[in-house]
């Protein structure tokens, strides 16, 4: 079962969403930087891009790999892999940038939210001070 993750960059909130296999077709065919109604998603009004994602086995997606594929490149950074010392090249397995039936989580990044909308921060959680925090746990 696919799952949407779709993030909210003025609030700065993620909303996991499952998503059913048979509605799962209408995204299959999308690229990486492609914007869709939100309906996908059960946001009406709502405009969604679609910025990355992962396959089945965890293999992530690549903008700058076309098709749906899988494809061993050589990487110096970015997605995909993160190198630990300067000049650094690997190797490594990625896919492409378009989305396949494989395709398991998807990213998304709200573009354009419904008139009428109000804008409203993420909230910090509270901090327990610890000394609370230690006699709850005696």
């Amino acid at each position: 079962m696919p799952v949407l993750i779709i993030a909210d960059p003025e609030a700065g909130t993620n909303e996991k969403r499952e998503l059913e296999d048979a509605r799962m077709s209408s995204l299959v065919g999308l690229r990486i930087g492609e914007t869709i109604d939100g309906t996908v998603a059960d946001l009406a009004g709502y405009r969604i891009q679609l910025t990355g994602g992962t396959d089945k086995d965890g293999i992530p997606m690549r903008p700058d790999v076309h098709g749906g594929v899988k494809a061993r490149i050589v990487l110096s950074g970015g997605v995909g892999f993160k190198p630990k010392n300067k000049g650094e090249r690997k190797r490594v397995v990625v896919r492409g940038n378009t989305v396949t039936a494989e395709t398991t989580f998807l990213n998304f990044k709200i573009v354009e939210k419904p008139k009428g909308q109000k804008k409203k921060k993420a909230e910090p959680k509270p901090v327990e001070p610890v000394e609370e925090a230690q006699e709850a746990q005696e």
